[in-house]
Protein backbone atom coordinates (compact mmCIF):
# COMPACT_ATOMS: atom_id res chain seq x y z
CA UNK A 1 0.00 0.00 0.00
CA UNK A 2 3.01 2.10 0.81
CA UNK A 3 4.62 2.22 -2.35
CA UNK A 4 1.00 2.90 -4.26
CA UNK A 5 0.69 6.43 -2.06
CA UNK A 6 4.50 6.71 -2.83
CA UNK A 7 4.13 6.35 -6.88
CA UNK A 8 0.53 8.46 -6.38
CA UNK A 9 2.96 11.52 -4.99
CA UNK A 10 5.25 11.28 -7.94
CA UNK A 11 2.50 11.43 -10.53
CA UNK A 12 1.85 14.89 -8.47
CA UNK A 13 -2.07 14.53 -9.40
CA UNK A 14 -1.53 13.34 -12.79
CA UNK A 15 -4.43 10.55 -14.16
CA UNK A 16 -5.34 8.92 -16.75
CA UNK A 17 -7.71 10.54 -19.26
CA UNK A 18 -6.53 13.97 -18.34
CA UNK A 19 -5.50 16.57 -20.46
CA UNK A 20 -2.12 18.02 -19.86
CA UNK A 21 0.39 20.67 -21.02
CA UNK A 22 3.63 19.55 -22.61
CA UNK A 23 5.77 22.56 -22.96
CA UNK A 24 7.52 21.48 -26.24
CA UNK A 25 4.78 20.18 -28.12
CA UNK A 26 1.18 21.60 -26.61
CA UNK A 27 -1.96 20.01 -24.69
CA UNK A 28 -1.88 16.40 -24.84
CA UNK A 29 -3.80 13.64 -22.97
CA UNK A 30 -2.50 11.20 -20.78
CA UNK A 31 -4.20 7.81 -22.13
CA UNK A 32 -2.36 5.09 -19.85
CA UNK A 33 0.42 4.88 -16.90
CA UNK A 34 2.67 2.00 -17.93
CA UNK A 35 5.38 0.01 -16.00
CA UNK A 36 8.67 -0.85 -18.19
CA UNK A 37 11.49 -2.56 -16.72
CA UNK A 38 15.22 -0.99 -18.09
CA UNK A 39 18.24 -2.63 -17.23
CA UNK A 40 16.73 -3.95 -13.93
CA UNK A 41 14.87 -1.17 -12.55
CA UNK A 42 11.41 -0.10 -13.06
CA UNK A 43 9.97 2.33 -14.52
CA UNK A 44 6.69 4.22 -14.08
CA UNK A 45 5.86 5.79 -17.26
CA UNK A 46 3.08 8.37 -18.66
CA UNK A 47 1.90 7.68 -21.76
CA UNK A 48 0.88 11.30 -23.47
CA UNK A 49 -1.39 11.12 -26.80
CA UNK A 50 -1.25 14.55 -28.88
CA UNK A 51 -3.91 13.57 -30.97
CA UNK A 52 -3.16 16.70 -33.91
CA UNK A 53 0.18 16.18 -34.12
CA UNK A 54 -0.33 12.17 -34.34
CA UNK A 55 2.06 11.59 -31.43
CA UNK A 56 2.58 9.35 -28.63
CA UNK A 57 5.37 10.29 -25.82
CA UNK A 58 6.15 8.16 -22.75
CA UNK A 59 7.43 10.46 -19.84
CA UNK A 60 9.26 8.48 -16.81
CA UNK A 61 6.75 10.07 -13.78
CA UNK A 62 10.55 10.79 -12.51
CA UNK A 63 10.63 13.68 -15.30
CA UNK A 64 7.60 15.23 -14.67
CA UNK A 65 8.65 18.35 -13.24
CA UNK A 66 11.99 18.89 -14.85
CA UNK A 67 10.22 18.67 -17.92
CA UNK A 68 8.06 21.42 -17.29
CA UNK A 69 4.84 19.30 -17.45
CA UNK A 70 1.39 20.79 -16.25
CA UNK A 71 -2.32 20.66 -15.45
CA UNK A 72 -4.52 22.63 -17.89
CA UNK A 73 -4.88 26.39 -16.67
CA UNK A 74 -7.88 26.86 -15.02
CA UNK A 75 -10.34 29.65 -16.12
CA UNK A 76 -8.65 32.38 -14.57
CA UNK A 77 -5.43 31.97 -16.51
CA UNK A 78 -7.37 31.73 -19.34
CA UNK A 79 -9.42 35.34 -18.83
CA UNK A 80 -5.74 36.64 -17.96
CA UNK A 81 -4.46 35.40 -21.59
CA UNK A 82 -7.52 36.85 -23.43
CA UNK A 83 -6.94 40.06 -21.42
CA UNK A 84 -3.46 40.07 -22.30
CA UNK A 85 -4.17 39.50 -26.35
CA UNK A 86 -6.38 42.61 -26.29
CA UNK A 87 -3.34 44.66 -24.42
CA UNK A 88 -0.68 46.73 -26.84
CA UNK A 89 1.59 45.21 -28.29
CA UNK A 90 5.13 45.59 -27.45
CA UNK A 91 7.56 45.22 -30.08
CA UNK A 92 11.27 45.53 -29.34
CA UNK A 93 13.36 46.97 -31.91
CA UNK A 94 16.18 44.70 -31.53
CA UNK A 95 16.85 42.12 -34.83
CA UNK A 96 14.81 39.84 -36.04
CA UNK A 97 16.30 36.92 -35.39
CA UNK A 98 16.58 37.64 -31.34
CA UNK A 99 13.51 38.62 -31.54
CA UNK A 100 12.00 35.12 -32.71
CA UNK A 101 14.14 32.98 -30.50
CA UNK A 102 12.63 35.01 -27.62
CA UNK A 103 8.74 34.05 -29.23
CA UNK A 104 10.31 30.59 -29.61
CA UNK A 105 11.25 30.18 -26.21
CA UNK A 106 7.90 31.63 -25.39
CA UNK A 107 5.71 29.19 -27.21
CA UNK A 108 7.95 26.38 -26.07
CA UNK A 109 7.60 27.67 -22.47
CA UNK A 110 4.06 26.05 -22.19
CA UNK A 111 3.22 29.04 -20.39
CA UNK A 112 -0.30 29.89 -21.26
CA UNK A 113 0.02 33.87 -20.88
CA UNK A 114 3.86 34.06 -22.53
CA UNK A 115 2.24 32.19 -25.40
CA UNK A 116 -0.45 34.90 -25.66
CA UNK A 117 1.98 37.55 -25.59
CA UNK A 118 3.35 36.29 -28.64
CA UNK A 119 0.04 36.39 -29.69
CA UNK A 120 -0.31 39.26 -29.63
CA UNK A 121 2.79 40.86 -30.42
CA UNK A 122 2.93 38.77 -33.85
CA UNK A 123 -0.64 39.86 -34.91
CA UNK A 124 -1.49 42.10 -37.93
CA UNK A 125 -4.97 42.97 -38.78
CA UNK A 126 -5.90 44.03 -42.26
CA UNK A 127 -5.09 47.05 -42.46
CA UNK A 128 -1.39 46.57 -41.25
CA UNK A 129 1.61 45.91 -43.27
CA UNK A 130 1.76 41.68 -44.08
CA UNK A 131 3.85 39.33 -41.99
CA UNK A 132 7.58 37.73 -42.96
CA UNK A 133 6.92 34.31 -43.35
CA UNK A 134 8.81 33.73 -40.48
CA UNK A 135 6.47 35.86 -38.67
CA UNK A 136 3.40 34.25 -39.73
CA UNK A 137 4.79 30.47 -38.63
CA UNK A 138 5.35 31.66 -35.34
CA UNK A 139 2.47 33.75 -35.13
CA UNK A 140 0.16 30.57 -36.25
CA UNK A 141 2.26 28.12 -33.89
CA UNK A 142 1.34 30.49 -30.83
CA UNK A 143 -2.05 30.90 -31.55
CA UNK A 144 -2.45 26.94 -32.24
CA UNK A 145 -1.50 26.46 -28.76
CA UNK A 146 -3.17 28.91 -27.20
CA UNK A 147 -6.18 27.65 -28.78
CA UNK A 148 -5.55 24.38 -28.10
CA UNK A 149 -5.60 24.79 -24.23
CA UNK A 150 -8.99 26.72 -24.28
CA UNK A 151 -10.55 24.85 -26.07
CA UNK A 152 -9.24 21.70 -23.62
CA UNK A 153 -10.42 24.26 -20.57
CA UNK A 154 -13.56 25.29 -21.46
CA UNK A 155 -14.40 22.35 -23.29
CA UNK A 156 -15.16 23.54 -27.09
CA UNK A 157 -13.76 23.00 -30.02
CA UNK A 158 -9.86 24.43 -31.69
CA UNK A 159 -12.02 26.53 -33.77
CA UNK A 160 -14.10 28.07 -31.21
CA UNK A 161 -11.42 29.03 -29.23
CA UNK A 162 -9.54 30.71 -32.09
CA UNK A 163 -12.71 32.65 -32.84
CA UNK A 164 -12.25 33.66 -28.85
CA UNK A 165 -9.16 34.79 -29.35
CA UNK A 166 -9.51 36.60 -32.77
CA UNK A 167 -12.23 38.70 -30.83
CA UNK A 168 -10.29 39.53 -28.00
CA UNK A 169 -7.58 40.51 -30.40
CA UNK A 170 -10.03 42.89 -32.77
CA UNK A 171 -10.86 44.43 -29.20
CA UNK A 172 -6.99 46.06 -28.42
CA UNK A 173 -7.39 49.78 -28.18
CA UNK A 174 -4.80 50.08 -30.46
CA UNK A 175 -6.26 48.12 -33.27
CA UNK A 176 -9.91 49.34 -32.65
CA UNK A 177 -8.02 53.01 -33.15
CA UNK A 178 -6.09 51.66 -36.33
CA UNK A 179 -9.77 50.41 -37.53
CA UNK A 180 -11.96 53.28 -37.23
CA UNK A 181 -8.69 55.62 -38.42
CA UNK A 182 -8.96 52.97 -41.57
CA UNK A 183 -12.59 53.70 -42.13
CA UNK A 184 -12.53 57.37 -41.59
CA UNK A 185 -9.99 57.91 -44.40
CA UNK A 186 -12.06 55.39 -46.40
CA UNK A 187 -15.50 57.91 -46.08
CA UNK A 188 -12.83 60.78 -47.17
CA UNK A 189 -11.82 58.96 -49.91
CA UNK A 190 -15.96 58.38 -51.19
CA UNK A 191 -16.90 62.29 -50.12
CA UNK A 192 -13.58 63.85 -52.11
CA UNK A 193 -14.85 60.82 -55.19
CA UNK A 194 -18.45 62.40 -54.15
CA UNK A 195 -17.38 66.20 -54.70
CA UNK A 196 -15.56 65.17 -57.96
Amino acid sequence: MATNTKKAAQRQGFKTGEHIVYPAHGVGQITAIEEQSVAGHTLELLVIVFEKDKMTLRVPVAKIASVGMRKLGDPAVVKKAMETVRGRPRIKRTMWSRRAQEYEAKINSGDLIAISEVVRDLFRSENQPEQSYSERQLYEAAIDRMAREIAAVNKCSETEATKQIEQNLAKSPSRMKAAAAAEASEDDDEDQEAAA
